[in-house]
């Protein structure tokens, strides 16, 4: 199961437990409760494709005046850096290449140079996985916005252009 029904059950729960509690301090009234998460119809999950369709979409038409790359390789942006950079100061031998990077699945450029980067994500993979560490790293060393969204939250359109504009400005 996943974070997010997991977390309606909780909350359902706990409305339930609160208006049983105030039902039991005041004298019984007709109430007309919501529909409960378990009775609202199911969202359908977007496939990563439909999710980089609505992301394509939301850069080409609010940021047209950037180009957008898209699956962009770390090292087509870092070049084959000599440097290997080391992500974890609890393992001063373990070493990460630029090519062993996740690549963006979004690059924004203006002017023939990258202005920022996007990435989307399952989970926490951006906190978690090794991949995603190194081309976020490389991203902070170029100056360049990393701008992560985890795909299994709602990202409305209005959020997603808001938040990448904050990133631009």
């Amino acid at each position: 199961m996943d974070f997010g029904k997991l977390f309606l059950k909780i909350v359902d729960v706990a409305k339930d437990y609160i208006e049983s509690s105030k039902s039991e301090a005041q004298p019984a009234q007709q109430v007309r409760r919501e529909p409960r998460a378990a009775d609202r119809p199911a969202e359908r999950e977007r496939t990563d494709a439909e999710w980089e369709a609505f992301f394509r979409d939301i850069l080409r038409s609010e940021f047209p005046s950037y180009a957008v790359r898209e699956k962009v390789a770390v090292t087509d942006l870092a070049g084959f850096v000599s440097d290997e950079a080391q992500l974890y100061a609890t393992r001063p031998k373990q070493v990460y290449k630029a090519e062993w990077g996740q690549p963006y699945t979004f690059v924004l450029e203006s002017g023939g140079a990258a202005k920022a980067v996007v990435m989307l994500g399952k989970g926490h993979s951006h906190d978690e996985n090794v991949k995603y560490l190194v081309a976020r790293m490389y991203a902070e060393k170029l100056n360049l916005p990393y701008i992560n969204f985890y795909t299994q939250m709602p990202n409305e359109r209005a959020y997603v252009v808001g938040r990448i504009r904050k990133f631009l400005n």
